[in-house]
């Protein structure tokens, strides 16, 4: 073969060769329904696949078990606990991204740039709009006042968005504080501890309480269940707010994996989540606020008030978390 025929075969060689794969594998705690519609205008955009693997339980330990062979670039999960779980397990990598630090306010993603913030949840009071007057509900602290005797639901104190909320708590007034601030609320309670956030909704309703502690998005979901909408027009949302300070809320985020064989698509994906037509998307398709500041709200978010955020670190409120469940524990809030 000579020279020209040697350099023919090689082109036709070349090609043949498939074309890499343009995808992102995504482990997400949510549904794949609730973030399809990311996922389709993500691809539309860029031409990058997006894969979606749901698992509801045991991310951290699956993503430790499959070690470098692991398939998942990103992981999408909520609450600040499952995102320091999965790093703590040590299998994410941080992101050094401009596009990130200018999105997501500095509160809302890691010190160490291994998690990112892509939607922001209010932990609140539901209140009846028939048995709570305007102005009633104004602080977490003021939960614990005698005015409230019998008339709190609440789930588990030992639920994860109930422990970020007493971890919070610590972050603003110490342990001695929030314990006796715990003792206080459970003496307010009208049931033991019990259900989920829209179980204290129904509670409300049905006049078994006056106030229940829940995050916002509930309501959303709440509005959309033609058998759940009734229980929810009983009740209003109030943000209550630490003295001096704005509301607890905590997040639903994004974290690359260790392993990443996609890393290039995997940060576009990143970024591009953060963005404005993304978080306008997420936000509302989830009744969540953005975490990017300026992007417009939906109209059923933005009827329920103006949210303004606590400005702990939710760093901090994530390492506070151990002594937040002594806590919970030592008070038998449950019991």
């Amino acid at each position: 073969m000579n020279l020209r025929q040697s350099l023919l075969a090689l082109a036709l060689t070349s090609v043949a060769l498939p074309a890499v794969a343009q995808e992102v594998n995504v482990y997400s705690h949510r549904q794949p329904e609730l973030i399809q519609p990311l996922v389709d205008a993500f691809t539309a955009e860029t031409g990058i696949k997006v894969n979606v693997a749901f698992v509801d339980k045991g991310m951290a330990e699956r993503l430790i078990a499959e070690g470098t062979r692991s398939p998942a670039d990103l992981v999408l999960t909520v609450d600040i606990a499952r995102l320091k779980q999965i790093v703590d397990a040590g299998v994410t990598q941080p992101v050094q991204s401009d596009v990130l630090d200018a999105n997501v306010p500095e509160s809302m993603r890691d010190a160490n740039d291994q998690w990112f913030g892509l939607t922001t949840r209010a932990r609140i009071v539901y209140a009846s709009k028939d048995r709570v007057a305007d102005g009633e509900v104004t602080t977490y602290e003021d939960l614990a006042s005698d005015k409230w005797k019998g008339r709190i639901c609440i789930r588990s104190g030992l639920n994860d968005y109930n422990v970020a909320l007493v971890a919070a708590m610590i972050a603003h007034h110490g342990e001695d504080y929030t314990r006796t601030w715990l003792e206080g609320v459970k003496g307010n309670l009208a049931r033991k501890p019990e259900g989920g956030d829209r179980d204290q909704v129904k509670a409300i309703a049905a006049g078994l309480c006056d106030i229940g502690i829940g995050n916002t998005y509930y309501i959303g979901e709440m509005w959309e269940d033609p058998e759940q909408r009734p229980a929810a027009e009983t009740v209003r949302i109030v943000f209550p707010t630490f003295e001096g300070d704005g509301a607890h809320v905590n997040i639903s985020g994004v974290a690359m994996t260790k392993s990443a064989p996609n890393k290039e698509n995997a940060l576009k994906f990143m970024e591009w989540l953060s963005g404005d037509e993304a978080q306008r998307i997420y936000a509302e398709t989830n009744h969540e606020f953005p975490a990017k500041p300026g992007v417009a709200k939906s109209e059923l978010v933005a009827s329920w008030g103006e949210l303004t955020p606590d400005s702990k670190s939710l760093s901090e409120i994530a390492d506070l978390r151990p002594a937040a469940v002594k806590l919970v524990e030592e008070v038998n809030f449950d019991g």
